[in-house]
Order: structure tokens, then sequence, then C-alpha cells
């Protein structure tokens, strides 16, 4: 299973853009407080639509609550990464912890210093600090999907809410 972390996330349209993509790839989603934003946000709401409702998250007070609650492994994704996201040999992994930082300042130095072999990039150049980090999420979540085939996600039909034949009266 694969598990979205986010470390005290600032921007609620991208927690709801995040919570969309872990609906849509069953992931669960972790939010380290402090938040930047209440949980009943318009701005989130909006972002979310109604699929919140087929969400899997818990909160946490902190980071250490998180620690405390789950058993990893823990892979962080930081501009300060001494390695690539695709190095990472997702097969092997059943079950990863995907720790993305807050907008602003990522995920705090301290933590990231603890964990440098476990801290990923994706490559960008030096005319921007970072990606969005709804993007970020999505990028390394779709690799991990991509080396697990997929798992049980719809590959062969191409829309599964209107149906295959949506297209077929323009044909």
């Amino acid at each position: 299973m694969i598990h979205i972390v986010l470390f005290e996330p600032e921007i609620p349209q991208n927690t709801g853009n995040i919570m969309r993509t872990c609906v849509g790839i069953n992931a669960k989603l972790h939010l380290i407080k402090p938040l930047g934003f209440s949980l009943e946000d318009k701005y989130l709401k909006r972002s979310h639509l109604d699929y919140v409702s087929h969400l899997s998250m818990a909160v946490y007070e902190d980071f250490n609550d998180f620690l405390s609650k789950n058993k990893g492994p823990f892979y962080f994704l930081s501009r300060y990464g001494k390695h690539v996201y695709t190095e990472i040999d997702f097969k092997a992994l059943d079950t990863i912890y995907l720790i993305f930082g807050k907008e602003s300042t990522g995920v705090d130095r301290h933590i990231l210093a603890k964990h440098l072999d476990n801290t990923y990039r994706i490559p960008t150049n030096d005319k921007i600090r970072s990606l969005n980090l709804s993007n970020t999420v999505a990028i390394v979540a779709y690799e991990y999907l991509r080396q697990h085939d997929f798992f049980d996600l719809a590959k062969e039909e191409p829309e599964t809410l209107k149906g295959s034949h949506f297209l077929e009266e323009f044909l």
C-alpha cells in the first residue's frame, strides 16, 4: 500500500488535489500538524469535490506522533535529496510512506538530516526552487504504481465512470 504523508501542509488547494489523487490511486493520506488551513476550508472542499467520502486519512499532532503510529519504510521527497526518485526500487516495497514537506520550506531540516539516505528529489533546472506539491505527489506516486503494474487501477477500461461507449456516437 502507498501512504502519502504531508508534513505541515499550508495550502488547502494543494491538499485538496492530493486528497483527490489519493482516492484515485487507493492511497492513504497522512497529515501532520500544524496545518495551514482548517479541514473544513471552502477551498479544500472545492479541490477534493465529493471524493472525500472515499478518502482514507489520518491526522497527527506532530512528526513524533506520526512516527509512533507508523512503521515505514519512510522515503522523503525534498529538493535537498541526494538521490533521484527514479532510483527507488519500488518493486521491492509492498508498503511505502512517501513524505512531502510544506510548500514554503519543505520537511524540517533537522528531520531531513537524520534521513538523508532516504531523501530523494525530482530533478528540475535552477530557475525554480521546487515543483508544486500536488504535482510532486502525483509524479512520485505514479512511479510507484508504474513499477507495480498499477495494481488494480483501471488499465484496460479507459473510462470507468461513463462507460467505454461514451464517445462512440461521435465516431
